[in-house]
């Protein structure tokens, strides 16, 4: 397979369709989730400015495990009651923190961390995991942001049928 990302151009919605139709031929033809989550996780931490962490947790039936991401080391287990990963997978609902100082429970993997946004990750009623992205500048995610990696988190969902 021969993959090239390019540098993302125009406004942020432009950006991001830019970068899922990258995260559409990254993914096309494989549905390995650890490889898939591995090459996303990748392409998103380098095409986007101001992350410190891009990565996977995954459902093992009982918690969050750490998957592919890009980063400092990550906390390994995450409980559904605790933390913004914890809170995404629980409510089945995107969680974008502008301050995760303020989010009770919020687990600082990273202290650098400052705002969050994580989408969860299910096939129908069953929890696959969550998509956490952090970053060290408060406000990072905004609406644009969050609808352009709920599209890419689908893609991932996608390629795994």
């Amino acid at each position: 397979m021969s993959f090239s990302a390019t540098r993302l151009t125009g406004s942020k919605p432009d950006q991001y369709a830019q970068l899922l139709q990258q995260a559409r031929a990254l993914l096309h033809d494989e549905c390995d989730r650890i490889a898939n989550a591995a090459n996303l996780s990748a392409l998103v931490y380098h095409a986007l400015p101001d992350l410190n962490w891009v990565g996977f947790y995954f459902f093992d039936g009982d918690e969050l495990v750490v998957g592919p991401f890009q980063g400092l080391p990550a906390c390994v287990r995450i409980p559904l009651s605790k933390g913004v990963c914890g809170a995404a997978a629980r409510l089945r609902q995107t969680q974008r923190i502008e301050d995760v100082n303020t989010f009770p429970g919020h687990i600082a993997c990273d202290s650098a961390s400052r705002s969050e946004l994580v989408v969860p990750l299910y096939q129908g009623d069953t929890l696959l995991g969550v998509f956490d992205l952090d970053s060290p500048l408060p406000a990072r995610f905004d609406a644009d942001d969050q609808a352009g990696l709920e599209a890419i988190a689908q893609t991932y969902l996608d390629a795994l049928q």
